[in-house]
């Protein structure tokens, strides 16, 4: 029996496919590329997955915390933020931009999250295992990337996105998987906190995380996760 959120028309476990077919959102009625649907073939696209990710966006901007930690947490405990899903690679890097802002970082943050939002949007659900990077990882990027202005032409804001990316990436993969979207986020963004600390001189508040979304994932890997406790 299902114990926690899988698909989120009927709630049974989603099944993943190694190539992509084209399938018809039950929400919308869209079709789109995809490797992922329910055991009763229920398909929902990453655009109505993701229909409360605007709200993310005005969360962090009346937002006065320091704290990264205590922005995404607040932003996950909402019901529009589902146990897994590819609003978690806009949740990450807007809650860093926020932080970021608040602890004296030098962006004008309006602009900054709606980038974020443009830049997340493009990173679907399941990257983690079909493109070898964890969305949430690409999302801490996408952070340091408009935080320095990288572009495929700088030289080493250029440096400094890729160099944080894989900092995550490195941590997500010497746990394994499966994946957690929750896990891979808090990991994404302790490893920013430390990270822009060092790069840029900007210290954005921390605290020691213990999840609280275990018992809604059914496929946690308890002792194996650093915030399983």
């Amino acid at each position: 029996m299902t114990k926690a959120e899988e698909c989120l028309i009927c709630k049974e476990p989603l099944v993943y496919f190694n190539e992509g077919t084209t399938m018809k959102c039950y929400i919308c009625g869209k079709e789109e590329l995809s490797t992922t649907k329910c055991k009763n073939n229920h398909f929902v696209c990453n655009e109505c997955h993701g229909t409360g990710v605007p709200l993310i966006k005005e969360i962090c901007a009346n937002s006065n915390s320091k704290n990264p930690i205590e922005i995404t947490e607040e932003i996950m405990n909402k019901s529009f933020i589902h146990m897994h899903g590819p609003e978690h690679h806009i949740l990450v890097g807007s809650a860093l931009l926020t932080a970021y802002k608040n602890s004296g970082g030098d962006i004008d943050l309006k602009n900054s999250l709606e980038e974020m939002e443009r830049r997340g949007k493009q990173v679907p659900g399941g990257t983690c295992g079909f493109w070898g990077a964890c969305g949430a990882s690409i999302s801490l990027g996408i952070f340091i990337s408009i935080i320095t202005g990288a572009t495929p032409l700088t030289n080493n804001p250029w440096k400094l996105s890729n160099l944080a990316t894989s900092k995550a990436l490195a941590k997500v993969s010497e746990i394994g998987g499966p994946r957690c979207c929750k896990r891979n986020s808090f990991i994404a963004i302790e490893t920013a906190i430390d990270f822009v600390e060092e790069n840029m001189g900007i210290k954005m508040e921390k605290e020691s995380i213990k999840c609280k979304f275990k018992e809604k994932n059914n496929q946690c890997i308890k002792n194996r996760c650093p915030y399983f406790n």
